[in-house]
């Protein structure tokens, strides 16, 4: 499956007259030579989300304090 995302004028108030409206298609991504990488297309456009695998996810909520930062008195 491709991913697509639109590039538009920006939302600035000032003259844009120039800008077009257009899209991008690109297709799957590679993560290692046999895994693919699937990304939308807001996070090759624009900011990319979490790029990591569920174990990954879980050592790091593994690895968060049971204190809530609220009750740390930081």
């Amino acid at each position: 499956p491709y991913s697509m995302g639109w590039h538009g004028a920006p939302f600035n108030g000032e003259e844009n007259q120039h800008w077009q409206l257009h899209a991008h298609f690109y297709p799957p991504l590679l993560r290692s030579a046999t895994v693919r990488k699937f990304m939308v297309g807001y996070e090759m456009l624009a900011e990319t989300q979490r790029d990591l695998t569920a174990e990954q996810a879980a050592e790091r909520l593994r690895a968060v304090s049971d204190i809530h930062f609220r009750e740390s008195g930081v």
